[in-house]
């Protein structure tokens, strides 16, 4: 009986170690089958999400048995890069590699594994390793490919219909769509590996109100909902905005008759004035004319004249005549 709890205990400890050096290679999205064995290679695709620490590793190799260790690195229109490392004389090169994002998990005596700090979409491309030993030579390839989380959006349109988009996504998202409708998807490919997927749906059935678009994605999966809009509802839903704006308008109104009526007043008022000016003018005139009036002589001979020939001859006195005679008339 102890035997067989020795036994179980082994194997459980064999798992557990098995386990943490596969998870020390596999990292976050990252999925592998690893099966280290001499040529031919064995090819692995990694799926890493970008942004995140990307891990690669060598073939299963004891470090002990390692005369040559070497990194051959394919990137998309970049020129091939090599890392390599000689155990004996602990020297490493370098050729064509610019990226510092790529290194050493450590020392390469330690561990030969191969470490991204931030996988960014240029990582895209072939990263192989070779350890020569003294048994023969062992080489694994990985496909690393970077993916890249969409910004999913969803928007009403007119005449119930509704755009679920995801943008800028690698690889390309999937849309669906509840309850079924009308719909047309489209793809659009930008220049860096990314992929916008546009769908736009429509429902006639006048019993549906509410729908949910599902985006599926490596990345993870994001569900949005929106109530549509068309017919009595959305006229219903500019109520609330038209409501305030007729008030609006309504005091508007209001307030420039006001205006208007006040200026008009103001107005009237102002031209009723020369006609009082005028009266007042003709008064102060007056004293002037009486004093004009009483100050002439001549304007009173004549006056005295222009009576005298009115009356009767038999009525002129002669006071009147001598008077007449004094002024030379």
């Amino acid at each position: 009986m102890s035997c067989f709890w020795r036994t179980s205990d082994l194997a459980v400890l064999l798992i557990w170690g098995v386990f943490v050096a596969e998870s020390s290679c596999i990292n976050g999205n990252q999925t592998a089958q690893n099966s280290p064995s001499p040529l031919p290679e064995v090819n692995t695709i990694v799926s890493v999400q970008m942004g995140t620490k990307a891990l690669l590793c060598c073939p299963d190799v004891s470090l002990t048995k390692a005369v040559l260790i070497t990194w051959e690195i394919i990137l998309r229109n970049q020129p091939s890069c090599r890392i390599s490392y000689r155990v004996e004389t602990k020297e490493t090169n370098e050729t064509n590699c610019t990226d510092r994002r790529i290194t050493w998990d450590s020392t390469p005596d330690q561990s030969p594994d191969l470490q991204i700090s931030a996988v960014a979409l240029d990582h895209d491309g072939h990263y192989s390793c070779q350890i020569a030993t003294s048994d023969g030579h062992f080489q694994e390839r990985r496909d690393l490919q970077v993916l890249v989380p969409p910004e999913v959006t969803l928007s009403p349109g007119k005449s119930r219909t509704a755009v679920c988009e995801a943008t800028a996504g690698k690889p390309a998202a999937q849309i669906s769509w509840t309850p079924d409708g009308d719909c047309k998807t489209m793809n659009e490919s930008h220049s860096n590996g990314t992929v916008t997927v546009r769908s736009t749906c429509q429902w006639d059935q006048s019993n549906v109100s509410a729908v949910f678009c599902f985006v599926s994605h490596l990345t993870g999966n994001q569900t949005l909902s929106i109530e549509l809009i068309g017919g009595d509802k959305a006229l219903r839903s500019y109520i609330p905005y038209v409501i305030p704006c007729t008030i609006i308008i309504i005091v508007l109104i209001i307030t420039g008759c006001i205006w208007l009526l006040k200026i008009s007043g103001f107005r009237k008022c102002k031209w009723t004035r020369p006609g009082a000016s005028t009266v007042v003018e003709e008064d102060d005139m007056q004293p002037y004319a009486s004093y004009t009036e009483k100050s002439n002589p001549l304007y009173d001979t004549v006056t005295k004249v222009e009576e005298a020939c009115s009356m009767p001859q038999g009525e002129v006195n002669g006071t009147d005549w001598l008077a007449l005679s004094a002024t030379g008339i």
